[in-house]
């Protein structure tokens, strides 16, 4: 019996010690397989943070690989409020260096013991700052920040993007999605004993690159005559757009009041609206093209037709319309050159309201063009029930209908083509890396529907070239090349009265050139310039201003010989006039304001535009060059160098300039320079 007890209690403690290890086993394998992740979530709560760093953006492009929009690498800062053991003295030493309020600084650091940012994407300046202030538990992150090297150029075409570099506006917002990489992510670590380390997890890039139809010189050239024009008209705002007509890219898109993308957050809702596909706006006569298009294609009048204008005064359903001049007889070509209101009304009236509402939508009005840029507007066209007795006579001078200044170009742009309506588009080219994507995962290719037959087309580009010859776009005559258009006046509606204003109006003007070949299509509109308002007075050299730079910077041959009075008021001879390819240009110089302003001659013929005069503005503190023997790049590049404005005549080698070399000019004087062939220098076979 006694030999058994101690075999027992050894039976019984081995018992318990195998119970004890199973039940130990068992709570070990619970733990290890059933609550695995919870354990390791809470360790990684503890020991880690997560912290997304902002992705790449793939650039952008103009049409030539000119950079418009990059992303660079800059520092960010945080904290790891538990390693810094004086809160609120290092709140205090970084608000001094940042700006920042010091209690903003400490609700910062209160707020988590394991992360915060202090100020995101600082400028070189700034990091050094910090960096010399030398505080525990303050580090720095590589993060991607959105740069514009051109600034303002095209802002309202590219957009810009928030502190995560989430597109906000224009193509950094709607092609976002391919635009923007993934995002990559920090990993903040603590060991045992509290001490912090940081890591970065790079993920693949994904981002696209965006190539664009715009041309950065071409668009320097709008927004430059744009800003001279509303400096010299004080209007309220403006846009330019240019197009070739015939594939319906969009050349450039300039808006005003404009904004720098850079600083985006600083600007105000109005200056970063895309004026071109988004303001709505009456037309009012460069809509008698639509008009006059509609009547010539149901065949129901012709250009020689005479109508009584009766004198200015019409009356439809009892209301009384007036035209701005009180005309007699005129023939539809005259009625369009002259832009009668009453003109337009008969000729309507005879088409009737069906009809014209029917072409009307086949040009595009009233639903959006499918621009691919996202705001777009897709205008006001009633429905034709909902027409009352006198809209007809309204609608056919531009007015109780909406529309924007993208749908007016590409309208015109169809009657420059030969009636093809195309879709207006401003992306190229989508590329990943080295390679191009396939057609499936770009936007869809432009689209085309004929609205007009190519007579009708023709006679309009007639008519239309008659409106600057002989009508109301005198001053939009460009010298050099033929060019058609139309003006257009157009008043808007007055807040206090409902009724239309006599003094605010959208001066518009609309044309193409050269006239039977068609490189470009420009629309310019000025919302409520001061003083002369009509659109033949302010608009229409705005057309010839770009026109003329536009074309002979596309290397456009000539088709009308240069007018003897424009050379007798530069050099008193030469031929042709270019303006040579511009190299790279200092984004500044667009807000200098010093773009050129062609003033009319008083006295001018009232047949012919008048010819700009040479600003020779001596007493200045910039030596003039000595241009003899260079280039038209060498000199372009040389004038705007210097902040002068260059007015290149001929081609080949400079010959001759006024103001000569050594003088002293003021910046932005005018420069004429002579371009032609040395003798012993002549190319083989050249014409005298």
């Amino acid at each position: 019996m006694r030999q058994r007890r101690p075999r027992l209690r050894l039976l019984i403690v081995a018992a318990l010690a195998t119970l004890w290890m199973t039940a130990v086993l068992g709570r070990l394998a619970y733990v290890q397989l059933f609550c695995y992740s919870e354990y390791l979530s809470r360790a990684q709560r503890q020991q880690q943070r997560v912290v997304e760093v902002t992705p790449r953006r793939g650039a952008i492009y103009d049409r030539n690989l000119h950079a418009l929009a990059m992303s660079i690498e800059v520092d960010s800062a945080f904290a790891v409020p538990a390693e810094i053991a004086d809160q609120p003295l290092a709140a205090k030493l970084l608000s001094s260096v940042l700006g920042i309020p010091r209690e903003v600084l400490e609700t910062k650091l209160a707020s988590s013991r394991s992360f915060v940012w202090i100020v995101r994407k600082l400028p070189p300046a700034k990091v050094r700052a910090i960096t010399a202030l030398n505080l525990k538990g303050i580090y720095f992150q590589k993060e991607n920040q959105r740069f514009y090297p051109k600034r303002d150029l095209a802002a309202h075409v590219l957009g810009y993007v928030d502190i995560d570099e989430k597109g906000l506006g224009g193509i950094e917002y709607g092609l976002d999605s391919q635009i923007r990489s993934k995002p990559g992510r920090m990993l903040v670590l603590a060991d045992a004993r509290r001490r912090w380390f940081d890591g970065t997890d790079k993920t693949e890039d994904t981002s696209t690159n965006v190539i664009l139809t715009l041309d950065e010189k071409i668009q320097y050239i709008a927004e430059k005559e744009l800003a001279a024009a509303i400096a010299k008209t004080h209007a309220m705002a403006g846009s330019v757009i240019v197009q070739n007509p015939t594939n319906g890219e969009l050349l450039a898109v300039a808006n005003w009041p404009r904004f720098n993308p850079n600083a985006a957050a600083g600007s105000s809702p109005d200056a970063r609206m895309n004026r071109a596909i988004a303001a709505l706006y009456e037309p009012g006569s460069t809509f008698k093209l639509i008009t006059l298009a509609a009547a010539f294609e149901e065949r129901i009048t012709r250009p020689q037709e005479v109508f009584d204008c009766q004198n200015g005064a019409v009356y439809i359903a009892g209301h009384r319309i007036r035209d701005h001049k009180p005309f007699g007889l005129l023939s539809v070509a005259e009625i369009l050159s002259q832009s009668s209101d009453v003109g337009a009304i008969k000729i309507a009236l005879r088409l009737g309201a069906p009809k014209l509402h029917e072409h009307i939508r086949a040009f595009g009005f009233g639903a959006p063009t499918g621009v691919d840029l996202p705001g777009e507007s897709k205008g006001l066209v009633r429905r034709l029930e909902n027409w009352t007795p006198i809209s007809i006579g309204s609608i056919s001078m531009g007015q109780e209908i909406g529309v924007t200044p993208i749908q007016l170009v590409t309208a015109v742009s169809a009657i420059a083509n030969g009636g093809l309506l195309m879709r207006p588009r401003v992306v190229k080219e989508l590329r990943r890396g080295e390679n191009t994507l396939a057609k499936e995962d770009q936007q869809a290719p432009a689209e085309t529907k004929r609205v007009l037959s190519p007579q009708t087309a023709a006679t309009l580009r007639r008519l239309m070239e008659g409106v600057i010859l002989d009508g109301t776009g005198k001053l939009a005559r460009l010298d050099g090349w033929t060019a058609a258009g139309k003006t257009g006046s157009a008043q808007k509606i007055d807040p206090a009265t409902g009724r239309y204003s006599r003094t605010q109006l959208i001066a518009s003007f609309t044309g193409f050139a050269p006239l039977n070949s068609p490189a470009v299509t420009i629309l310019i509109s000025l919302d409520s310039p001061v003083g002369l308002h009509e659109g033949g007075q302010v608009a229409a050299p705005v057309f010839k201003r770009i026109a003329e730079q536009v074309l002979a910077y596309l290397d456009v041959p000539r088709d009308v010989p240069i007018r003897p009075r424009l050379m007798q008021a530069s050099l008193g001879k030469g031929s042709e006039a270019g303006l040579a390819e511009l190299s790279d240009f200092t984004p500044a110089d667009l807000e200098t304001g010093t773009a050129p302003a062609e003033e009319q001659i008083p006295g001018a013929n009232a047949n012919s535009a008048a010819a700009p005069t040479v600003a020779v503005v001596e007493g200045g503190d910039i030596p003039m060059p000595n241009f003899s023997e260079k280039t038209m790049r060498d000199v372009t590049e040389e004038c705007l160098r210097l902040g002068l404005n260059p007015v290149l005549v001929g081609t080949g080698l400079a010959l001759e300039q006024a103001p000569s070399s050594g003088l002293r000019v003021r910046r932005g004087s005018k420069v004429t320079v002579r371009f032609g062939h040395p003798a012993g220098k002549r190319r083989s076979g050249a014409g005298s």
